[in-house]
């Protein structure tokens, strides 16, 4: 649980960093629409955890956290796209795209490990 409260934190603090960095993107057609996907997966994710920490079984718990993780991995690549388009400066984007990485990563984990011990479980059963 622990962690879980941490993953909580971070995805709260990525979505307001998300918020925050959009409003640097250029006030234009491909700013708007890259910047409209961005926040809707990038304030998903938290969205998607907090769904997750009060999911009726495990299943639940699994399924919602797998949505939070295909959510970060959709916020990754808009945030590629938009640093490798060159829409915002690498120093602009740098952080926001290490710490999409780290989430990816670690709601990955969290879905391998949960859906292992799922199994675990089945098979004393």
């Amino acid at each position: 649980m622990k962690d879980n409260k941490k993953i909580k934190e971070r995805a709260y603090d990525f979505a307001i960093k998300i918020i925050n960095l959009v409003k640097k993107l250029p006030k234009d057609t491909r700013g708007f629409v890259l910047g409209r996907q961005l926040i809707r997966s990038g304030t998903s994710i938290g969205a998607n955890i907090e769904e997750a920490t009060g999911a009726f079984s495990k299943d639940d718990f699994i399924f919602k956290m797998n949505i939070a993780f295909k959510e970060a991995r959709e916020t990754n690549y808009w945030l590629r796209l938009i640093k490798d388009s060159e829409m915002l400066k690498s120093i602009e984007i740098g952080d926001a795209l290490n710490e999409s990485e780290d989430i990816k990563n670690i709601l990955s984990a969290i879905v391998k490990t949960s859906k292992e011990r799922r199994k675990e479980n089945e098979v004393k059963i």
